[in-house]
């Protein structure tokens, strides 16, 4: 490499992005003050470091899929975990493939620039980047979830982990935690090894072991007498360890010390102890606006006739209109109508102690816009910490349990910039909709 080869690589601004799945601002700050997180802490001293509020619904796919394009639902077209075939009560699970919006590092590799993206959510199966791109959530083959392909062998060989076996986690949390840390020590070796071998322009790399923790163990974290208190905080005592010396090696890099480079963390949503579960569809059926075509239902893919409303997880209502749906029962004249009782219904649903479920109902049209708002929901609610909204159909009762303990929020995500650049500026200009929260 010549002289002037050398003098503008060490010129060239480079960026650093970690993201913390799920990590609620309100935890950190917590975590900060009791010293458990000394490296973040540091971090945090150097430039903004503040709560948002995401995208919704307020879950990865569709925060995520926010973060890599700079677009809303509207535009990218990633409305849930699960969403139908239009035209039908067909359900699937929305992939890569589906982003209707090119993320980031596509811009990035038109003018000659070289991303490197580990474990990002919403990018499964991988598809061609300049650079390197390993899958996140809910990749299921090693061999789909990377490219190039070339470096699959030495993922393996590393002990590579995709995720942890949540299935296997709900039941046995030695087990869980056993399995977040070798799937950390995995992720990390990646980290070293492709910090090493592309001359990268851009590097980001998810952390999502920190959401499984919190849905499963939320509840250690605020009970100091809990069997896995001390596990809890142990394990994001090993995630400050991976970003610290993340950071660090941020820091060895040509001209960070001039300012020239940067460095950003945040979260895709933030997270609450589940007080019960919300099952929309039984509330739907129960007032009348949903049918089944059969006596035991497995999915909404069991609607009956005279339906008029349906819901989708976490928190989606669609209305179901003649021509748009098989079974669409309602017209296109009494559209607002029905939106309006149902909105008016949900805003009236209360718990045990007269507690309010929703803390805020969207029509579609106050938080889409784009090409794609003909599949967004009709209704979505926003609910209060503490009511996690669910569109399950086999169950007999509006509220339950099950071995989840903790919930995505809207609310409490976090952001930090080494630049001082706070969220709102970041995220306003893209017309993601993600809010300072303090």
């Amino acid at each position: 490499m010549g002289l002037f080869d050398r003098l503008k690589k060490k010129m060239r601004p480079r960026a650093v992005v970690v993201g913390l799945d799920g990590v609620p601002y309100t935890l950190l700050k917590e975590l900060k003050n009791k010293g458990r997180i000394p490296n973040m802490a540091s971090i945090f001293e150097t430039g903004y470091f503040g709560g948002m509020s995401v995208s919704i619904p307020e879950i990865s796919s569709v925060s995520w899929s926010s973060f890599m394009t700079g677009a809303q639902p509207g535009e990218h077209g990633i409305f849930g975990f699960m969403d139908l075939q239009p035209g039908t009560y067909k359900m699937y699970f929305p992939n890569f493939a589906h982003l209707k919006a090119p993320p980031l590092w596509e811009d990035l590799g038109a003018r000659g620039m070289k991303t490197v993206v580990i474990n990002m959510p919403a990018t499964y199966p991988a598809r061609r980047i300049d650079g390197v791109l390993i899958s996140g959530f809910v990749a299921i083959d090693i061999n789909k979830a990377v490219y190039p392909q070339s470096i699959v062998p030495q993922l393996n060989q590393m002990d590579y982990r995709i995720d942890v076996d949540t299935m296997k986690a709900r039941q046995d949390h030695e087990f869980l935690i056993g399995d977040l840390y070798a799937t950390l020590d995995g992720r990390e070796r990646a980290v070293d090894f492709l910090w090493q071998q592309l001359d990268w322009d851009l590097f980001i790399v998810v952390v999502t072991g920190t959401d499984r923790l919190m849905h499963f163990l939320w509840d250690a974290f605020e009970e100091e007498t809990h069997p896995y208190h001390h596990a809890f905080l142990d394990y994001f005592t090993k995630v400050d360890d991976f970003v610290g010396r993340l950071y660090d090696r941020f820091l060895s890099l040509d001209g960070s010390k001039e300012g020239n480079n940067q460095f950003y963390m945040l979260s895709d949503h933030g997270f609450a102890k589940i007080r019960t579960e919300v099952y929309l569809n039984r509330w739907l059926q129960e007032n009348g606006y949903l049918k089944f075509g059969k006596e035991q239902p497995e999915t909404i893919m069991d609607i009956g006739p005279g339906s008029t409303a349906f819901a989708m997880d976490p928190s989606r209502i669609y209305i179901n209109l003649k021509g748009k749906y098989p079974l669409g029962a309602l017209h296109a004249s009494d559209y607002e109508r029905v939106r309006r009782e149902i909105k008016e219904g949900l805003e009236e649903l209360a718990f045990e102690d007269d507690n309010k479920i929703a803390n805020r109902i969207y029509l579609k049209e106050e938080l889409y816009r784009g090409p794609h708002v003909d599949q967004a929901p009709d209704l979505i609610v926003l609910s209060h910490h503490g009511y996690d909204l669910k569109a399950k159909v086999k169950c007999d009762k509006v509220f339950g349990r099950t071995d989840l303990v903790g919930m995505h929020t809207q609310d409490d995500a976090f952001f930090f910039s080494s630049t001082g650049i706070g969220s709102t500026s970041i995220f306003e200009a893209s017309g993601v909709i993600a809010q300072p929260f303090m």
